[in-house]
């Protein structure tokens, strides 16, 4: 962060906006957060939250088609999008210096007043579809979808955040009606904006246009299932060119105390180019082009997993080794200068993302919509390096306490043979 520090106000409205002065950009970035996601839907409203998302981008009150919208923010060289996730749904501008009014007027007008308008609906709901069906289709991100259903099995945490062509299909303006009111209100909206701007401009850009739907308290989510070992591996035959597979284990939340020390535990075994599961698999053994591990956080679980794209026929192998490297890291404490890489790595990929305006306001903001506390780069940086060999340890013991679950699809006819794998 250019100036090293952030502001926070609350609106009457309860709706709160940060902003991080980066004066010396030529760019600023803003965006509306809503803590609401795929997690608060049941079975009939799957991936409603994703096709709202789609829906608000059709029209609005002052930009009344989808044409309008986006060519109000291009017309200036800017970009726009959003995203919805689990527990969270965002909108977001970037656009050239001095343009914060407008880029706040699009993308408020599109959540507190879009138009819904029937046709649309309809027109979108197949091109929901067509996402869903490119999304299946392609084995490298479909089987990430698998993996998290097998984490948490009949559960919202645990099905694609668009949910099934059965729920789009059967989406009415009503639908999406009601989900706006329940929770696009002030007290579950988070606006952040960073670059060229002063924190009382923004204010005043976005204060008379922080409207509301409805009013009402921020509705619970269904709790983390317990961990259970009903199901291991979840297995699509399916003829690829190359086997896709991501194993793992239970995780932490992003309100866990042990969470630096899971994120470190990540970097040494598979983030970049010098990580163990990188050496091992690629450099030392040529079992696979694509492995890297990750960790996914949500309010109350998580889950650390390693992906490996391989050959077929060296798919069990590679995975025996993938799973060898994970308990070497409940097994041995990392050394030290093995630690002060990855420490060293970690805080410089940190500090390097926050750089870009859009970023750094993703940063501030989902902390602030996700736990109601902005932790700063400096304060990341100290918590990083308090991150032990022991720390580490301990943690890897503790993730693996629950067993491993898998997903795996490629061209195979036996899924019990990587099924042994996960319980050996």
């Amino acid at each position: 962060m250019s100036d090293g520090a952030y502001r926070l106000t609350r609106l009457p409205s309860g709706a709160r906006i940060i902003t991080a002065p980066m004066r010396e950009r030529a760019s600023v970035a803003v965006a509306v957060m809503f803590a609401v996601g795929s997690r608060y839907e049941d079975e009939r409203t799957a991936g409603l939250a994703h096709f709202i998302e789609h829906m608000v981008f059709k029209g609005s009150s002052r930009y009344p088609t989808a044409q309008a919208i986006s060519e109000a923010i291009e017309g200036v060289g800017g970009v726009l999008n959003a995203a919805t996730d689990k527990e969270a749904t965002l909108f977001w501008a970037k656009v050239p210096a001095g343009k914060l009014p407008l880029a706040a007027d699009v993308l408020c007008d599109m959540v507190y007043h879009a138009v819904l308008d029937t046709a649309e609906l309809h027109k979108e709901r197949q091109v929901v579809i067509e996402e869903l069906r490119m999304y299946q289709d392609n084995p490298q991100d479909y089987v990430h979808t698998l993996f998290d259903e097998v984490m948490w099995p009949d559960h919202p945490l645990g099905r694609d955040t668009a949910g099934t062509e059965e729920t789009v299909r059967s989406f009415e303006r009503d639908d999406c009606l009601g989900y706006l009111r329940e929770h696009y209100h002030g007290d579950n909206v988070v606006i952040s904006v960073a670059g060229a701007i002063e924190h009382e401009a923004a204010i005043e850009s976005l204060q008379p246009l922080v409207g509301a739907w409805g009013e009402g308290r921020v509705p619970d989510a269904p709790a983390a299932p317990a961990r259970t070992a009903t199901q291991r591996l979840r297995f699509v035959n399916k003829r690829t060119e190359q086997a896709n597979l991501v194993l793992g284990s239970n995780g932490v939340s992003y309100l866990d105390e042990d969470r630096f020390a899971v994120d470190m535990l990540n970097a040494v075994l598979g983030e970049g180019m010098s990580s163990r599961l990188f050496l091992t698999l690629r450099e030392e053994q040529a079992l696979a082009y694509d492995v890297h591990s990750f960790t996914i956080k949500h309010r109350d679980a998580g889950a650390l997993g390693v992906y490996v794209g391989c050959e077929p026929r060296r798919a069990r192998q590679a995975a025996e080794a993938a799973i060898r490297e994970l308990h070497a890291m409940a097994e041995r404490p990392v050394g030290d200068a093995e630690l002060a890489k990855a420490r060293e790595y970690s805080k410089g990929r940190l500090l390097l993302q926050l750089e870009g305006t859009s970023s750094l306001c993703n940063y501030l903001g989902q902390q602030e919509l996700l736990t109601d506390e902005i932790l700063l780069p400096d304060e990341v940086v100290r918590r990083i390096d308090a991150v032990s060999a022991a720390d580490i340890v301990r943690v890897a013991r503790r993730l693996l306490e629950g067993g491993l679950r898998a997903a795996v699809i490629g061209p195979f006819r036996a899924p019990e043979r990587f099924e042994a794998l996960l319980v050996a």
